[in-house]
């Protein structure tokens, strides 16, 4: 790999942007696109479907071939309360490689022996981001769960501004409505607000918290696996 792009993949592997060295095997050409660069190369449609599968490979272009280093930041999962539905999702996210962290100021939910080997936050949601965990980011998902505006509320904000690529929260339609309603008064518009997954999760048919979990992992995985290529918030 040449100096000059091993410098920049350094950088945006620093800032947790994806890049894709792309390698002309028959010359040695090289060169990073970065992700904000995506929609205006060349071969945006390809490099688009790299990065969302975050697989490399070798693909033929016009009988020359042409290598695909993909370099995509680790996937984070946030999930806002410490509840049943929580205990079933924190496990299956682990086992599909997501970095994964509770955050519940209550703390008689958020406590190791519920939630062993998970990174456990017993802070509100803006005293973590603040001090605990890393800001939130495009590589980042969101699932509130605590029914209880005070502590979703500030999460989802945060989620929102950070332009994660799933947030979700659970409540029912009415619950919805209402959110919907503090977060248009916080200044959000219809279209941000239109992001969030609510009731969250895949609708098939999930009754005890496991399945409700499967359905939230199901839906973070499309949206993780959905190609995007526009620019970068």
């Amino acid at each position: 790999m040449k100096l000059d792009s091993l410098t920049i993949l350094n950088a945006e592997r620093a800032a947790r942007r994806a890049a894709i060295l792309v390698t002309d095997l028959d010359d040695g050409a090289q060169r990073v696109v970065r992700e904000a660069e995506i929609a205006a190369d060349p071969l945006a449609d390809i490099l688009a479907k790299r990065l969302a599968s975050g697989k490399s490979g070798l693909i033929e272009l016009d009988g020359r071939q042409v290598f695909f280093t993909v370099q995509a930041p680790p996937v984070r999962l946030v999930v806002i309360g410490a509840v049943h539905i929580s205990q079933a999702l924190c496990p299956m996210a682990a086992a599909l490689g997501l970095s994964v962290a509770v955050i519940d100021p209550r703390t008689a939910f958020a406590t190791p022996e519920r939630f062993p080997d998970i990174d456990l936050v017993a802070e509100w949601p803006d005293d973590a981001f603040a001090t605990r965990l890393a800001p939130l980011d495009r590589y980042c998902a969101v699932a509130a769960l605590t029914h209880d505006p005070k502590i979703d509320d500030p999460a989802l904000i945060a989620a929102l501004h950070a332009g994660c690529f799933y947030v979700g929260a659970l409540g029912s339609k009415k619950t919805h409505a209402a959110r919907v309603a503090r977060l248009e008064q916080a200044g959000f518009s219809e279209a941000e607000i239109g992001r969030i997954a609510a009731p969250i999760g895949l609708n098939i048919g999930a009754i005890s918290p496991a399945e409700i979990a499967v359905s939230i992992l199901a839906q973070i995985v499309a949206a993780q696996r959905a190609p995007r290529s526009g620019p970068v918030a």
